[in-house]
């Protein structure tokens, strides 16, 4: 497996990282759950089905296969990062290919945050992020944890007033920066 660039590398020498975050924990209980019902599936079929070396080996290789799919997803969770700069922000994915995208805080002309029940239990919530003319790589940020002081974060950058936010200095330094 290749090893992912640091996110760092792709910021100018003027910028000044704000916010460093990966995606919450609580994006990957789909895949916990799919997987898990795959294999509870593959497990009753096997029980049920006749004794045989074909469908021992069919479904071991299918489970080898949601284990190796869970695998995949649960590392690219961990190597996904959002990047929030005092002039733009940043998505990092991918692990083979590397995936970048990028929007100027400049374009930003409304944010907006939302955050379901599930959301409020386990501290995740979605920021919508609109700018002027088409829409962007980073429109939408599903299960940003700490989601409120993410959006005031962000707002500050946007709306204040330049170089009189508390996110680009005033503020001791919180704890979802990293």
């Amino acid at each position: 497996m290749l090893a992912p660039r640091e996110i760092d590398e792709y910021l100018l020498p003027t910028e000044r990282r704000v916010i460093r975050l990966r995606q919450h924990w609580a994006v990957m209980l789909n895949h916990v759950t799919s997987t898990a019902l795959f294999l509870l599936v593959i497990v009753v079929a096997e029980r049920y089905l006749p004794d045989s070396v074909i469908i021992d080996n069919l479904a071991f290789y299918l489970a080898l296969v949601a284990v190796v799919r869970f695998t995949v997803q649960t590392i690219l969770w961990w190597i996904e990062r959002i990047v929030v700069t005092d002039k733009r922000m940043m998505l990092a994915q991918g692990i083979v290919t590397h995936r970048v995208g990028m929007m100027p805080l400049g374009k930003v002309t409304d944010l907006t945050f939302q955050r379901s029940l599930s959301g409020r239990i386990f501290g995740y919530g979605t920021i919508i992020v609109e700018s002027a003319g088409q829409i962007q790589a980073l429109n939408r940020i599903d299960y940003m944890p700490q989601p409120e002081e993410v959006y005031e974060a962000l707002s500050e950058l946007v709306f204040g007033e330049k170089g009189k936010t508390r996110a680009t200095g005033m503020l001791a330094r919180p704890r979802w920066r990293r």
